[in-house]
């Protein structure tokens, strides 16, 4: 298939794009590139690309794709609560207009980066996709709506897809640090402490990042009618932790790691524990990456690769990326590129 991925220069689209060429579909990025050089170690392949803001994509950059894998976003919480109007007009708003646009352009298929956060609250039991959605962060909110929005805009020749991920965890060389197990995993290389703000209680359900490419990827290939308008949680029950089960997963693989759990930050209320049976049912999807494993790749790689305190703190989270761009003047107040070289 001709495949148009969005995003593809962050830290999933990075490690999903490989796969696809691997498996034989011709795959073309769009990305504004903000995040294009925060690489540990070498830079990758990326794929021909275009080089848009999602807000100003149009119907005729999407004429000839069988299918788009919308990943591209305002992708994690703390962002999503400083600029909530902009994580709206981002992760909502132009991703209901890309769907639409796309439609209009005669793509068939449209895989959604949604989320299990939309579960917010949800207590110690496990949650199916039929779960009612709380969403507590401006970032879920936005998917929640999103899903809503490409439900209204399916027929018989546009079929959305929404894949619920876990929080992704793993070795990208777009690395994130601003994600539970790569943080607590670069911490610990780097300290020796498995560091815990929140006093450990949340549950979490995590996937590993070449676990969500995988079940892009199959959605991509299932038959429209499995796929069509279903949202999938993606993911392995056993990978359903708490905080505090994850840093001492950290601490089991980092020679000499300790875990100090500070308890600073509070309780977090956005716990949850997700079931994640219907895509093994209906897509043959398993997700293969333990948590112990996924620590022990990033170990490996941040030790392999020269990971810097630096770097860990300001390269690798995407807030701090955002806020140097913003204080070079090269993206406004509105997150949009002023100058080329941004």
């Amino acid at each position: 298939m001709r495949v148009l991925v969005t995003g593809h220069q962050g830290y999933l689209g990075t490690v999903m794009v490989p796969l696809l060429r691997a498996r034989g579909h011709e795959v073309t990025g769009l990305d504004t590139g903000y995040f294009a050089d925060c690489v540990l170690g070498a830079a990758p392949q990326d794929p021909p690309g275009l080089a848009v803001d999602l807000r100003d994509v149009t119907a005729a950059q999407l004429a000839g794709f069988d299918a788009v894998i919308h990943l591209a976003a305002l992708s994690n919480d703390p962002l999503g609560a400083l600029v909530p109007d902009i994580t709206h007009d981002i992760n909502h708003h132009a991703s209901v207009r890309l769907a639409r646009l796309a439609k209009e352009a005669g793509v068939r298929r449209f895989l959604y980066a949604s989320t299990c956060s939309v579960y917010g609250a949800a207590g110690d039991g496990l949650v199916d996709e039929s779960a009612p959605l709380r969403p507590l962060t401006p970032y879920a909110e936005s998917k929640v709506r999103v899903e809503d929005d490409l439900l209204a805009v399916a027929d018989s020749s546009f079929a959305p897809v929404f894949l619920r991920n876990a929080t992704a965890f793993g070795f990208s060389p777009r690395l994130r640090a601003d994600i539970v197990l790569n943080n607590l995993v670069g911490h610990a290389v780097l300290s020796g402490v498995v560091k815990v703000l929140s006093d450990g209680t949340p549950w979490r359900p995590l996937v590993h990042a070449e676990d969500i490419a995988e079940a892009f990827a199959v959605c991509l290939e299932a038959p429209v009618e499995a796929i069509h308008c279903r949202a999938y949680n993606i993911g392995t029950e056993r990978n359903n932790r708490t905080v505090a089960e994850i840093a001492h997963a950290v601490a089991e693989v980092v020679p000499g790691a300790e875990v100090v759990i500070t308890g600073e930050s509070g309780a977090d209320p956005r716990s949850y524990r997700v079931d994640f049976a219907a895509a093994r049912r209906d897509l043959g999807f398993e997700a293969r990456w333990s948590i112990g494993d996924g620590a022990a790749q990033l170990y490996r790689e941040y030790r392999d690769r020269g990971l810097t305190a630096d770097a860990f703190g300001s390269t690798f989270v995407r807030l701090a990326v955002l806020r140097a761009l913003g204080e070079r003047g090269l993206v406004d107040a509105e997150l949009r590129r002023v100058s080329a070289d941004a």
